[in-house]
């Protein structure tokens, strides 16, 4: 039967690999269990044939070639493969697949996404939309959404891309002869519609005017009416107030309210009023068009219900005072706009005159505007070279216009103003091609002998690259010079000069924000919601403060070119008050986020200790091994498992406490099916079952059934839950045990090549729009090793991945 079934994957490996070396190796070391209908893992080589063309069988010889590499088979209790001869098949068979990879690679002409596309119009016409809350969502290629492959288009999104734009131009064109006037607003909530309702009652009216606060209520809320805003800007708001009875800073949100459903309630940001006297927080924000301000105290409790049972005069316990709030706008940055200048600059654009002059000073006036010029068709053509040349990241030619002119000239033959057909034509512009794709193109060759060039993008498309990596947007000015002179994509230095600038932009906090939510998964934080009874000290200041941390966590690493290591292990961790009284951790004060040293037996430190990360990897009620071991496998160490076989059901949690996941999964890895991936990705979720879904440390899980009683308060909320079983968090991870979180992270700190491999591709997957590949391999090593020789220095792999082939090549 063996000789049997070594002949027939002799026949299916020879065809397969077209190598008889390959179908001697797999023969021999394979064959067993790997063969036939009861293949082991569903990995039948006798069903494989050479077209690695094809994308499932190129995928299933690759996770024969990355299993004979790590030694994983033939597995350690099978005959063994002389190194030569394993030497052998990995070359052979590599070689195979690196030529098929790169046959087939390259960055699928992909669209802007929705990030992107809002980010490029405001940046271009000094806007400040949420258009991609108007457009569908986009596809994701494994945690990426600016991925070619998975970037379609549909007739859906280009009738929102046309809305998208007629918006833009409406808000960016000038509507009025001058500057908006800039007013202040002065507000009191001892002056507010319906005070007198609630002053001495939950609100204490002060001598200087002032209104305390006491605890964090839905109703009344901290909207104050009269600090409100009637047209979309940015505003000066200023906050005046004092900690009252209280020997410590009281902090507060600081937001905006409507009475409108189903809208954005946007969070500013968290501050604090010291004790003494008042104190003002001035902040600048874009406040939508009839928001009120509000303010709402944060951390103040009345657990004993004194405020109802005696009033606010009666209560002595720390409050938040608010003399006043201030609202100073709308603040315009230019008049006409940045998008205004754009369309109509040169143009001559004057009001129309009323017909009666005395309406200009009526309140409901509103000037119309007309275009003068004595030759149309030139000064079109001058407006959409302009205009194309933005949108299109580079020099626009009469010939890549002549479109757009002449839908202008229709235009105005069916009747259109001078301006109507130019934002008709600008519209188009904004519609095209040229625009929502980014067009990669190749340096040009200026023989045959210099054919090999064509791979390498050409300046223009190397800063429009970079630009969309680092500032989520397109080139700016000095980018397009620097790719104007043609030095961007020859030399390293200027590459690295640009790179540097952009990092130190205040854009590159969209880099850091759109790449954490995808690679780190943090753009689902709000996707569930924990358990109000298993989690009652959750609120939405800790969960603001969660996603704060990791971003600034994250950009640290880059400013101070911290090793990689830190991805999971550290001697700090950046907090404020809210996290640091959740973690456990004494002597940080106030709202602000800072460096915070960590002891040296503490839990925290890295990104695997930080609430968002195990928020995001838990359901909210309860925490899987499996989903939190996939997690770190994949985001941490590039290594997705594979999907689990049809019709394997899933491990659902015990939520009653009667018994744990890993009891579990104990019998779900007794399936053959399941026991080779399982024994990769449990021990790293095993390691985090000592965070709870909200980030907290845990000794024992929570339970809604059995359990011990737990008999204390949590921020001011009736506990009702139960302490369970006991966790368990320890493992075994590449054959080393460990008996808890601190060795698991000891464990996969050391391994910083690892760490480093799988950041680069991340960041090149995310800077390039194209999922990496076998062919990829030799290049993202050579980073590794070069990124080794700086202690690999999350600063310096950024760069190194910047000028690497794969970020410069199409």
């Amino acid at each position: 039967m063996r000789l049997a079934v070594g002949l027939l994957l002799v026949c299916s490996a020879a065809s397969a690999a077209e190598s008889p070396m390959v179908a001697k190796f797999v023969t021999q070391h394979c064959a067993d269990c790997h063969v036939g209908a009861t293949a082991e893992g569903g990995l039948d080589l006798a069903a494989l044939d050479h077209d690695l063309t094809d994308v499932a069988r190129f995928a299933r010889w690759e996770r024969v070639y990355d299993r004979v590499r790590t030694g994983e088979m033939p597995p350690p209790d099978a005959p063994q493969p002389t190194a030569a001869d394993r030497s052998a098949l990995l070359a052979e068979l590599g070689a195979r697949l690196t030529a098929a990879h790169a046959a087939q690679k390259g960055t699928v002409l992909r669209r802007l996404n929705r990030r992107e596309y809002e980010n490029t119009l405001n940046d271009l016409f000094g806007t400040n939309l949420r258009l991609a809350d108007r457009l569908p969502p986009d596809g994701r290629s494994h945690e990426f959404d600016n991925v070619g492959e998975a970037l379609g288009i549909s007739l859906v999104q280009m009738q929102r891309y046309l809305q998208g734009i007629e918006a833009v131009l409406d808000e960016a064109t000038q509507k009025t002869l001058g500057p908006p006037e800039v007013k202040t607003v002065t507000a009191s909530y001892a002056k507010t519609q319906g005070a007198e309702q609630w002053l001495g009652k939950i609100w204490l009216l002060r001598d200087d005017g002032a209104v305390v606060f006491f605890r964090a209520t839905g109703y009344p809320s901290g909207m104050l009416r009269e600090a409100n805003v009637q047209r979309d800007g940015w505003y000066k708001i200023r906050v005046t107030g004092y900690a009252f009875q209280s020997e410590k800073p009281v902090t507060f949100s600081l937001g905006a309210q409507t009475f409108a459903r189903g809208v954005e309630q946007p969070t500013f940001g968290y501050y604090s009023f010291p004790p003494g006297e008042p104190t003002t927080i001035e902040i600048k924000a874009w406040v939508p068009a009839r928001y009120m301000i509000d303010v709402t105290p944060q951390g103040l409790f009345d657990r004993e219900n004194v405020i109802q049972k005696k009033g606010a005069a009666g209560y002595m316990g720390p409050g938040l005072a608010v003399q006043s709030i201030e609202v100073e706008g709308p603040l315009v940055e230019q008049f006409p706009s940045r998008g205004h200048q754009l369309v109509f600059a040169g143009l001559e654009r004057s009001e129309i005159p009323p017909r009666n002059p005395a309406d200009r000073q009526r309140s409901y006036y509103q000037p119309k505007f007309e275009i003068k010029s004595s030759d149309p068709a030139a000064d079109a053509r001058q407006a959409l070279l302009r205009v194309a040349s933005r949108a299109f990241r580079r020099p626009a030619t009469d010939e890549q216009i002549a479109p757009y002119l002449a839908l202008f000239e229709s235009e105005r033959t069916a009747g259109a103003t001078f301006e109507e057909a130019l934002r008709t034509a600008v519209a188009a512009i904004f519609c095209a091609p040229d625009f929502l794709y980014l067009r990669e193109l190749p340096r040009t060759a200026a023989s045959k002998a210099a054919a090999a060039e064509s791979f390498w993008l050409d300046d223009y498309s190397l800063a429009t690259r970079l630009a969309y990596f680092l500032s989520r947007s397109a080139p700016d000015d000095e980018l397009l010079a620097a790719a104007a002179g043609g030095k961007l994509s020859s030399d390293r230095a200027e590459l690295l000069r640009q790179t540097e600038r952009l990092l130190a932009d205040p854009r590159s906090a969209r880099f850091v924000t759109d790449f954490t939510d995808a690679w780190l998964n943090l753009r689902e934080i709000e996707f569930t919601n924990p358990d109000g009874v298993l989690y009652p000290e959750f609120d939405r200041y800790l969960q603001f403060s969660l996603l704060d941390e990791t971003r600034l966590y994250f950009r640290k690493l880059i400013d101070d070119n911290l090793g990689i290591s830190h991805l999971v292990k550290s001697d700090f961790a950046i907090l404020n008050e809210r996290l640091a009284e959740h973690y456990g951790i004494a002597g940080v004060a106030g709202p602000h986020m800072r460096v915070v040293p960590l002891a040296g037996e503490s839990v925290r430190g890295g990104l695997l200790a930080q609430g968002s990360v195990l928020k995001v990897s838990a359901n909210g009620t309860n925490t899987s091994p499996v989903v939190r071991g996939v997690w770190v496998m994949d985001r941490l160490l590039a290594q997705p498992p594979q999907p689990p076989p049809p019709g394997i059901p899933g491990v659902e949690p015990d939520i009653r406490g009667a018994s744990t996941l890993r009891e579990l999964l104990d019998k779900h890895r007794n399936l053959d099916t399941c026991k080779g991936c399982h024994q990769k990705i449990d021990p790293p979720g095993f390691a985090l079952e000592s965070f709870d879904p909200i980030g907290g440390w845990r000794e024992r899980f929570r339970s809604l059934g059995e359990g011990q009683k737990v008999d204390f308060d949590a921020r001011g909320n009736r506990v009702r839950y139960k302490f369970g079983p006991p966790v368990d968090a320890s493992g075994e991870l590449a054959g080393k045990k460990f008996a808890g979180f601190v060795e698991f992270r000891e464990l996969l700190a050391q391994d910083e090549a690892a760490l480093a491999r799988a950041l680069a591709i991340k960041l090149l997957t995310f800077g390039t729009g194209r999922e990496l590949g076998f062919s990829d391999r030799p290049e993202i090593e050579r980073i590794v090793a070069e990124s080794a020789k700086t202690k690999h220095g999350v600063g310096d792999l950024l760069k190194l991945v910047v000028t690497s082939e794969i970020f410069r090549r199409k």
